[in-house]
């Protein structure tokens, strides 16, 4: 290739470059959309625990079964349920929240392989987003509790996330509950093994941020126990 033919390649290269860079400017605008939109919804829907779990687990599953349990439990409670809005458990979880005559709430993700919106979500209550970190900042911020089931990476993304900005005290702390010791028991091993003991990249008190439980009444009683001491209220 000639220095000519170089340079016009490079010349193109820098032109596509610069169109890539201004259409990014221009999604700030869809962002704070998609800000707006969902702060505008979740605003008015009052006190909510949050559940989590993988899209993926069938209607036969003891998890999504134990989820359906679960989201009925609270809604008796006096709580709302919001999930991801789709299928799996938060469509378990919604339909407890709906079978027990409580708010259930979904912030469903725009995704090419799934998923769409489950229909036990109240219409009023549905919020459908394009970007994963908007809708995480939605649960986030007005989710009194997280309920997380057995999932795949985005429901360790969640957790984990709500461990870091707890731990790193830009939330103000809310229960966090592992449900199934059977799945998570192992991870709680590695954690205090490996992370606490042997590298000491946590500290003993992190391990007060969540709890591993096995039935639908333990969650319940995490949560209610927590708020006997603190008000309800966004968490940042």
């Amino acid at each position: 290739m000639d220095t000519k033919e170089q340079k016009l390649k490079e010349s193109m290269a820098l032109k596509e470059w610069h169109e890539i860079k201004s259409e990014d400017s221009w999604m700030i605008f869809k962002i704070m959309g998609e800000f707006v939109n969902g702060f505008e919804h979740l605003a008015k829907i009052g006190p909510c625990v949050s559940i989590y779990g993988s899209a993926r687990t069938k209607s036969d599953n003891k998890y999504y079964q134990l989820a359906t349990e679960t989201a009925y439990k609270l809604t008796q409670a006096g709580y709302g349920v919001i999930t991801g809005g789709g299928p799996g458990i938060m469509e378990a979880a919604n339909k407890g929240a709906m079978a027990g005559g409580g708010k259930s709430a979904g912030c469903n993700i725009k995704l090419e392989f799934e998923q769409e919106a489950n229909k036990y979500i109240d219409d009023d209550k549905l919020v459908t987003f394009d970007y994963f970190f908007v809708r995480k900042v939605m649960f986030m911020k007005y989710s009194q509790g997280f309920i997380v089931f057995p999932g795949g990476f985005g429901t360790f993304d969640e957790l984990f996330e709500a461990m870091t900005l707890i731990q790193t005290q830009k939330s103000a702390a809310f229960p966090i509950v592992l449900v199934g010791t059977d799945y998570w028991g192992g991870l709680v091993e590695w954690i205090i093994e490996v992370m606490l003991n042997k590298e000491h990249n946590i500290s003993e008190k992190d391990m007060n941020m969540f709890h591993v439980v096995d039935t639908a009444q333990e969650v319940v009683d995490i949560i209610d126990e927590f708020y006997k001491k603190y008000q309800f209220r966004p968490n940042f």
